[in-house]
């Protein structure tokens, strides 16, 4: 098994690992205990093991229009559902263009992304009340944001890059589910997923000026040379997050950055933009069992 740098998070001290790593077979996966203690979903987050994709995809790889063969990233996809107990074909896979905007995903939906076209675009988030259908979203550095509501059955999935996260897509997904599933903030379990860190987020003032008013302090630090800075994305989706009234003790935060660890998660930065993509997946079971 690959050693693993865990970075700690000082806005969020529990016992245990909020991010714990699991095998299938020649697979390996992370998920989040808090989130399997709802009882009425699956989810996972990919890493690079496991797959069947060769060179800078290698080998858990999810993304079809960077190069990689179609084949290979299809039976990655099978390798997933097996664990999640879905096909591909009951997939629905987002349009990721940094937006907050969010689709209700129904029936009609299943395989889109995947093994159908998309007749979608500009959506970085998914949620559905519907068992059996599998939410997918994309990440090489960006946070994965996970949303389940026991009380009314119903999931959230979202992609959240710093563009996302200034524009609080976290909330914006907690009321979405308000409005489509009655979904109360305070009934909600969130997980913030693996992502660059703080240490490795280096962004100009363009970037930190739009969080600086914003957020409290610890959000932007200075950097390591004059007009840089270091962001911390983990922090500010967890303030985004808790002020949409999820309470922090159903708020999971990752220790794992992507970009500390190159050969065992997908990272943008630490590849110079030569990698694959890892997934995120969510899916809800059907009541009475997950």
């Amino acid at each position: 098994m690959i050693q693993i740098r865990r970075t700690a998070h000082t806005a969020v001290k529990r016992e245990g690992a909020a991010v714990e790593r699991n095998v299938a077979g020649e697979m390996e996966y992370l998920t989040f205990p808090l989130l399997e203690k709802t009882g009425v979903a699956r989810h996972l987050f990919t890493t690079r093991l496991g797959g069947v994709s060769r060179g800078e995809f290698a080998a858990m790889n999810f993304s079809v229009d960077r190069g990689d063969r179609r084949e290979c990233v299809l039976e990655n996809y099978r390798r997933v559902g097996e664990v999640l107990k879905c096909a591909p074909e009951d997939m629905t896979a987002s349009c990721q263009t940094h937006t907050t905007n969010i689709r209700r995903v129904t029936s009609a939906d299943r395989g889109k992304g995947i093994v159908r076209p998309r007749d979608y675009g500009d959506v970085d988030g998914l949620m559905t009340n519907e068992p059996g259908l599998a939410l997918v979203t994309f990440y090489a550095d960006c946070v994965p944001l996970y949303f389940v509501d026991p009380v009314n059955r119903a999931i959230g999935l979202a992609h959240s890059g710093w563009r996302g996260t200034a524009e609080g897509m976290g909330e914006c997904m907690v009321q979405a589910m308000g409005r489509c599933f009655g979904s109360r903030p305070g009934e909600l379990y969130a997980a913030i997923g693996p992502s660059i860190c703080r240490e490795c987020y280096e962004v100009g003032e363009d970037v930190a000026s739009r969080f600086g008013d914003r957020f409290g302090e610890g959000v932007v630090l200075p950097g390591r040379e004059p007009g840089k800075y270091q962001l911390d994305l983990w922090l500010a989706n967890l303030e985004i997050l808790k002020r949409a009234g999820v309470p922090e003790e159903q708020i999971a935060v990752t220790d794992i950055c992507t970009c500390h660890n190159p050969d065992y998660l997908f990272s943008h930065r630490a590849s110079g933009g030569r990698r694959g993509n890892m997934g995120a997946f969510l899916a809800l079971g059907q009541a009475g069992e997950t």
